[in-house]
């Protein structure tokens, strides 16, 4: 059966595609969840509508977002932190502190988006990663100093 995909569904699809599926998964799981519209011959010119407004529109967030990760990529964050004498964090630097640093700078994003290479525990300058989408990844540098 094709359906239409309303929402993103696990290992499925993305909302705005048209897929095939079984029967059953589609009658007792899709449709009745609300993630999906079944295509027939009725229905099947809204649908291509339905396509064509995602697809423009999944091109302008792509140009935004591209944007976005040209800005964060120029962006050097200096994070003070009480330090031992040695150089060692009393704990490690989290996502909130990158989220909540990156605010001050004008720019909102989740924390689940940052990605860490490995924690951050001593003084001096990381690369942090953050994930805006599957495909763009943005860099910016993290720099720890002594408060």
């Amino acid at each position: 059966m094709e359906v239409y995909l309303r929402k993103n569904v696990a290992k499925i699809g993305f909302a705005g595609e048209v897929i095939k599926v079984g029967d059953g998964f589609a009658r007792n799981f899709l449709i009745p969840q609300g993630l999906a519209i079944e295509v027939t011959e009725h229905n099947k010119s809204q649908i291509q509508d339905k396509i064509r407004k995602v697809e423009n529109r999944k091109d302008s967030i792509a140009t935004e977002i591209v944007m976005l990760a040209d800005k964060i990529n120029q962006i050097t964050l200096t994070i003070p932190r009480k330090m031992h004498d040695n150089g060692q964090l009393y704990g490690a630097i989290n996502a909130s502190e990158i989220v909540d640093a990156l605010a001050l700078s004008g720019i909102s994003i989740p924390k689940n988006q940052i990605v860490f290479d490995k924690t951050i525990k001593s003084k001096g300058s990381f690369k942090v990663t953050i994930a805006l989408t599957q495909q763009v990844k943005a860099i910016i540098t993290v720099i720890v100093v002594s408060e």
